[in-house]
C-alpha cells in the first residue's frame, strides 16, 4: 500500500497565499429572477458583454425553457456514460466575473432535426472534424486524424452542405437544480439555488 506523502514544507507554506479573495460583486435573493432560466440568461448576457473568454465553454448551443442543448459524438466516452446513466451536471465558470453556475438534471438526446440544424450552423472545418474524429478512441498518432480529415475533405469537396454523421448530435439537459455562485470576501461566497418542485422553482440560499 502506497504511503501518504505530505506536500513539501516549501509548498505547504505557500498554499494559503494561493487562495483568491473575491470581492467584485454580491448575490442576494432579492437580486435574482424567480425563473432560473431567465437568471441564467441575465448572467450569460453580462458575461458576453463583459468579454468573458469563451463564456460558452460548456459548448452550449442554445438555452430555452426546454433545457440546455449541447452537441458531441454519441460514441465518445461521455456519450456512452450518458447512455448508461442519463443524469448529469454542467458548470460554467467565469473567472473574470468571479461567478459560477452549476446545473443538474436529466439528459436525453435532442431530436434529429435539432441536431441537423445545429450541425449545418457549424463552420465547415468543425463539420469535417465531426466526421473525422473517432472521439475518445485510442489512435496511433496525429497522422490518423490528418488522414481522416483529408479523406472527408475530398469526399465533400463539391458540397457546401453535407449531412451530419449519425454518431454525432445533440443532447438536452432538462434541469431540476440550479446553483448561482458569486465569489465574496473571506471565502464567504454567495450561493443561490433553485430546486424544481412540481412545475415551480423553489429559491433558496446555501452556506459557502
Amino acid at each position: 500500500m502506497e504511503q501518504y506523502k505530505e506536500f513539501p514544507m516549501s509548498i505547504s507554506n505557500k498554499l494559503p497565499d494561493m487562495r483568491l479573495d473575491y470581492g467584485k460583486d454580491q448575490l442576494d435573493e432579492s437580486m435574482v429572477d424567480p425563473n432560473p432560466f431567465q437568471q441564467f440568461e441575465n448572467w450569460f448576457k453580462q458575461a458576453d458583454e463583459g468579454k468573458v473568454k469563451e463564456a460558452n465553454a460548456m459548448i452550449l448551443a442554445t438555452v430555452s425553457e426546454e433545457g440546455l442543448f449541447f452537441y458531441t459524438n454519441y460514441e465518445s466516452r461521455k456519450g456512452k456514460e450518458l447512455a448508461e446513466n442519463p443524469l448529469a451536471a454542467v458548470t460554467f465558470f467565469w473567472e473574470s466575473m468571479e461567478r459560477q453556475i452549476r446545473i443538474e438534471g436529466k439528459v436525453e438526446k435532442a431530436s434529429p432535426e435539432n441536431s441537423d440544424h445545429y450541425f449545418q450552423q457549424r463552420g465547415r472545418g468543425s463539420r469535417i472534424g465531426a466526421w473525422a474524429s473517432p472521439q475518445s478512441q485510442v489512435i496511433a498518432d496525429r497522422s490518423v486524424l490528418e488522414e481522416r480529415v483529408k479523406a472527408f475533405e475530398e469526399k465533400f469537396a463539391e458540397e457546401e452542405t453535407f449531412p451530419r454523421p449519425e454518431y454525432w448530435g445533440g443532447y438536452k439537459l432538462i434541469p431540476d437544480y440550479f446553483e448561482f455562485w458569486q465569489g465574496r470576501k473571506s471565502r464567504l461566497h454567495d450561493r443561490i439555488i433553485y430546486q424544481k418542485e412540481g412545475d415551480n422553482w423553489k429559491l433558496g440560499r446555501i452556506a459557502p
